[in-house]
Order: structure tokens, then sequence, then C-alpha cells
């Protein structure tokens, strides 16, 4: 059992690397959806005795393999309609990112796709993505819109996110990207574009509870630093934590922007600068590293995760699934890569995923970690030693996933892994 016990913050330098692991025969007592022990099996039944009433029913599940909290996904664009193949295809022939968005395609293909959807679709199409993700091991999934670019269509991206939660067991958290990139009907006319997400689209999801964070692309040519400023400035004040998309694929200050305002996250960071790696280290802000963008995207540098972690920065890892540049699916996939790429060791690898990536989302203290009073949120692998977690790139070895307490029904009761467009 791998437990992740430990302060319920962000892990950082040696920390990072410092992870409880249990041999032997472990056991956890569940109650509701809380863990309220975590110990040797041949102490469990004199723990529920101190507990509980000792004639009340006691349910023992036996787990095989290595059982590890459940992980968490901490950035996804999860909701949106078709997947972007012909960009896929662009990039191998040789085509940047702006030459792909100038024919037609890139982040305007999908807000196109999502306008033209309906809510139901959407719903459905979410649903089944977000199921297929949780049986990857993701129990707590956040969940991004920036596909509609209109007031409407983003709201319609997180009514039909809402929907879909009451039919996914993982805990979905929703964020608002409506900054996600500048709309044609727009084009020449940013400010107006961050006056209408500022005065409109914001109230208008706030007024709904409809995400919990606000979330802006600060990239050069997209939205800069001013305009992040502005924007988060304004989600604050309605109450939503603020996140970024930042240093992506160039150097824009976003890391250091990041850090001065007390974000939740910055997130990509593959062209982050010193002077953001130091930002981030000084700060609370979780350094969100998404290898599995840069690698899909054939991109030949990824986030220095070795230099954030030296800097003292709390870093995590998540998929970025999304349409256009991560059509990932897999946590357990992007900690391989976490390790090829990124050069992360295996204990960092696996609390990237759990209490950094919890602290990520505001979370820290409720999940993340095999530990009395957190949400019993617990997933199983069928490996023999916990750092194959890590190790088979592109193999699912989730056996059993339980949120909340609860079993979660098998994969192979689901008919569908969803990618249907038509749904």
């Amino acid at each position: 059992m791998v437990t992740c016990r430990g302060p319920a913050s962000a892990r950082r330098g040696p920390a990072l690397a410092q992870l409880e692991v249990l041999s032997g025969d472990p056991a956890v007592l569940l109650e509701g959806e809380r863990i309220t022990w975590v110990g040797a099996r041949r102490d469990a039944r004199d723990a529920y005795s101190a507990i509980r009433n000792p004639q009340s029913a006691l349910v023992e599940v036996e787990v095989g393999g290595v059982l590890f909290p459940g992980f968490v996904d901490c950035h996804t664009h999860g909701i949106f309609g078709a997947p972007r193949l012909d960009d896929h295809e662009r990039r191998a022939l040789g085509e940047d990112y702006k030459a792909i968005a100038a024919a037609g395609g890139g982040i305007l293909q999908s807000v196109r796709d999502v306008r033209a959807r309906s809510e139901d679709q959407l719903a459905v199409l979410a649903r089944e993505r977000l199921t297929t993700l949780l049986w990857h091991g993701s129990t707590t999934i956040e969940v991004k819109s920036g596909y509609g670019l209109a007031t409407d269509a983003e709201l319609k991206q997180l009514r039909a996110l809402q929907r879909a939660a009451r039919h996914v067991p993982a805990t979905l958290v929703p964020t608002f990207l409506g900054a996600h990139e500048v709309p044609p009907e727009f084009r020449g006319r940013r400010a107006e574009y961050v006056r209408l997400v500022c005065d409109e689209m914001l109230p208008a999801v706030a007024g709904e509870r409809l995400a919990r964070a606000c979330d802006v692309f600060c990239e050069p040519g997209v939205f800069d630093v001013a305009d992040a400023r502005t924007i988060l400035a304004a989600a604050r004040r309605l109450g939503l934590d603020g996140k970024l998309h930042a240093d992506e694929l160039e150097g824009s200050g976003g890391a250091e922007l990041a850090a001065e305002l007390g974000a939740r996250s910055a997130d990509h960071l593959a062209a982050v600068s010193p002077a953001g790696i130091a930002a981030l280290g000084a700060s609370d802000t979780v350094a969100v590293l998404l290898p599995a963008t840069m690698t899909f995207l054939g991109r030949p540098r990824q986030a220095p995760a070795r230099r954030l972690i030296e800097a003292g920065a709390a870093v995590a890892l998540a998929t970025d699934f999304n349409p256009g540049s991560s059509p990932t699916i897999s946590l357990p996939l992007v900690m391989a890569l976490g390790v090829s790429q990124l050069g992360l060791r295996h204990a960092e690898a696996v609390l990237a995923v759990t209490v950094n990536a919890a602290a990520a989302l505001g979370l820290v203290a409720d999940r993340g970690q095999i530990a009395a009073g957190f949400r019993a949120d617990l997933v199983a692998l069928s490996v023999s030693d916990w750092r194959e977690a890590a190790y088979w790139m592109g193999a699912n070895v989730v056996t059993d996933v339980w949120t909340g307490g609860s079993a979660c029904p098998s994969p192979a009761a689901r008919v569908s892994l969803g990618f249907n467009v038509e749904a």
C-alpha cells in the first residue's frame, strides 16, 4: 500500500521523494466516505473495535496488487466534441501551430464544433470520456471550458459538465477558461473580448456556480500578462480561484504572474524563464507539468522539472486531456513520461499525481493520501512493485477503483469509450 501520508500540504524539495510504502499485509478501514485507520491487517479488528461497536458489521474486501490513493488529474479539457485529426496529420507533415490555425484548425476548430453541438451531446461525450479517465485511476478530475468563447457556449459547456458529473463516480472540478483564445468575431479587438470575459462571462459563471476556478491562456499572441492580470482579478472578486496556462511554447512571464497573484497553479511551463522558476520556488503556486502534451506535439523541449524541484517548487503532473494537443486518458502513462522525459524519481511521480495535484486544486487537505480523515478514494493496480505504476507505458493496470468509499462499477460494464462524436 502506497499511502502518501504526511503533511496536508504540497511536497517540495527532498520531501517530494519521500514516500511511505506499507508492505507485508497492510489494511485500511473505511467509514462512509472517509478513511478512519491505516496499518497492519493483524491490528485492523482491534482498531475497528476501538472506533466502532465491536458487535457492528465489518465487511472485509481483499485487494490484490498495490493500493494507491486515487489519482488526481488537475488539468484537463475534457468536455469537447470531435477529435482534431487533421491537426495531427498537419503537424506530422511539418506545419506549425500558426499555420494550422490559419488553415482553420487549432482551438478554433473545436470552438466551431462545440458551438454547433447541443448540451445533451456534450454531456454524453463528457460522461463517457471522463469515465474512461476514472478507469485509468483518476478519481478527481479538473475539467476546463474554453471551447465556447461566447457567453452562451461557455455556459453550455459548464452546464453539460455539471450534468455529466451526476453519472461519473469521480469528483469533477470545473474551471472556467473563457480566455482560451480570442474568437474570430473579436479578431483585432482583444481588449473588447477581455471586457466581455470580465463583465459578462465571469458574472454569469459565478452566478450559476458553474466553476470553482478561472484559468487564462497566457502566451504571446493569445493573452498577455496584463490581460491575464485583469481577468484573474475579476475572477477573484467573484470568489473564483486563479490558474494560468503559462509559458507553454514561448516565455511570457506567466509563471511570475501566477506566483505574484497566488494562483493555485501555473501549468505547462516548457518555456519558463529562470525568473519564473525562482518565483514558483518561492511561492505556494503549484507547477503543473504536462509531458504528454509536448510528446504528442513532437516538441523536443519539456518543462525543466528538475530545476523547478531544486528551486523548491511544488511539482504536479496532469494529462492535459484535450482533442488537439493531448488526447491522453491515462495518468499512469503521464507518470511514465514524467520519469522518462522529465527525469522524475518514481516517488516524485506518484506524489505529483496525488498530494501535489490535489494542492493544485485546493483539495490537499481532503484527498491524495491514504490517511485517517481523508476521502476514501482508492485505486488498486495489478502490479507487484509500486514503481510499476510509472513503468508499463500505455498499459492500463488498474483493476479496482473506490470513490468516496464506494466501489465503482466494473469497466466491463461500460458499453462505449465515448469517442463516438455522433453520440
